[in-house]
């Protein structure tokens, strides 16, 4: 054990053991150098060990914390969508969330969003005005169809860190995630195909099912553990599925990890029915703790399992660097990305290489882990209190999405409309289904729970919500 890793484990048990409890300070660095006979950087890796683990927390310019955890709400329940394929609809209504990008809402806790205030974005900032003035050339010019040898570099290099091993030229640069889903989508399907997903599913995959013209059979899903593996398997056997679409770590929305007993069987199932996978791990690197989840790719031995992820939701949306490691498939989905775009524009690709390469990324990762599980543990506070009675709340272990479920009664489309008058948007649930269930849910985001606008946004959602159930009329005495 290296000597920071002895220093982070005492302070850890002391912790244990109740020496020191949920939000106290910790001795200050100096003083655990002199108590241990170590040197000031040794001490400053062991609490930095401690913050990856989620035990403990910097504030600045003040010290070092045991980290306050929030106690796991009443979780929603598990899903029971329709048992059959379905054709995508909820169009119009998602052309509202898009439109919001841009529009006058200020609280805006419907958009699935990074931080893209902080201050570890800085180098990228730098990196980019830095090489659009001495790489003019290249990046007034087309990149190479698969992308930046560069980045696809460090791409397998930070793969490493979910289990997969793979080789730089196995790995696609994409405009984004999206494009990625889309791609892969298109590759190992025909219009008129089935596609399974889990229930509630991103509505950015339902939509990118919907416009390659095929149908979605949604699946129960648990909010902890996950797609149900008995009723997927039952669905294989009845139905004739091209391929299965689903996002097992930090989920969206509803924020499950799929336990890795689960990824292995799921696997098992794949390949005796012979059905590729699409994974979306857009939010694996967003695991409050380390090593982060595996993903399911890091078991495939076949090429059978495509992996799709993004820098949109961990570092800036506005960079539209996608990726997508095919398997199998990648001369299939080569070609539908050449056709679809022909490539990814360089200069985010070459500024993003650099920000990993030399160490940025990490550094920023550390700061969004430690900043996400405190804005969860805040939102999920503000929702215990003042939202009705029954509410139910999901626990997600990495990014800054919750899935709650309201009483039965209140239509979070009306409650949406609602917000809207007082500048406040809801993603409501219903966009999260090929059918429209979900009409008692609600996503919202809560990034930067330091901003008041969240905390009374949340305060304004309750009460809401309360005068829309007292708005209801009683039932007639039987």
């Amino acid at each position: 054990m290296k000597l920071y890793e002895q220093v982070a484990s005492t302070v850890k048990d002391r912790i244990d053991l109740g020496y020191y409890h949920e939000g106290d300070k910790l001795p200050s660095v100096r003083g655990l150098s002199q108590e241990h006979g170590v040197s000031i950087s040794t001490v400053q890796e062991a609490y930095g060990l401690l913050m990856d683990d989620g035990v403990i927390e910097s504030r600045p310019k003040s010290g070092y914390y045991v980290l306050k955890h929030q106690e796991i709400p009443e979780l929603p329940a598990t899903s029971s969508p329709v048992p059959e394929p379905l054709v995508v609809a909820q169009w119009q209504k998602l052309k509202h969330i898009i439109e919001e990008y841009h529009n006058q809402v200020s609280t805006k806790l419907s958009l699935a969003l990074p931080d893209t205030e902080t201050a570890t974005l800085k180098p990228l900032i730098r990196l980019i005005t830095e090489l659009s003035r001495t790489e003019t050339s290249r990046i007034l010019n087309y990149e190479s169809a698969v992308g930046s040898a560069e980045l696809c570099h460090q791409i397998a290099r930070l793969a490493v860190d979910s289990g997969c091993r793979l080789h730089p030229d196995e790995i696609i640069i994409t405009i984004g995630c999206q494009e990625a889903l889309s791609c892969s989508l298109r590759a190992v399907t025909e219009p008129g195909d089935i596609v399974v997903v889990d229930s509630p599913s991103f509505f950015g995959s339902v939509q990118a099912i919907k416009i390659n013209g095929v149908k979605a059979l949604e699946i129960p899903t648990h909010p902890e553990t996950g797609i149900s593996l008995e009723a997927l398997e039952m669905a294989f056997e009845q139905w004739p599925i091209r391929a299965v679409l689903l996002t097992p770590t930090n989920n969206n929305p509803l924020g499950y990890s799929m336990p890795d007993k689960h990824k292995i069987r799921l696997l098992a199932l794949l390949k005796r029915y012979d059905i590729p996978l699409i994974e979306d791990d857009i939010y694996g690197d967003l695991n409050y703790t380390l090593p982060r989840p595996r993903t399911i790719k890091s078991f495939d031995t076949e090429g059978r399992v495509i992996l799709c992820s993004s820098f949109s939701k961990s570092v800036a949306p506005g960079l539209r660097i996608g990726w997508v490691a095919p398997g199998r498939y990648r001369e299939h989905i080569m070609m539908v990305k050449y056709l679809s775009s022909l490539s990814t524009p360089p200069l985010t690709q070459m500024a993003l290489a650099e920000f990993i390469a030399q160490g940025y990324y990490e550094k920023h990762l550390r700061k969004m882990r430690i900043n996400y599980q405190r804005d969860r543990d805040a939102v999920i506070g503000w929702l215990k209190r003042d939202m009705p009675e029954g509410t139910r709340i999901s626990y997600p272990q990495g990014g800054y999405l919750l899935w709650v479920e309201l009483p039965n009664e209140i239509d979070t489309n009306e409650l949406d409309r609602r917000a809207r008058l007082e500048s406040i948007s809801i993603a409501p649930g219903t966009l999260f289904s090929a059918s429209g269930k979900y009409k008692n849910f609600m996503r919202i985001s809560c990034v930067n729970s330091a901003n008041p606008a969240i905390e009374k946004a949340i305060t304004t959602l309750g009460r809401l919500c309360k005068e829309m159930q007292a708005q209801i009329p009683l039932a007639e005495p039987v």
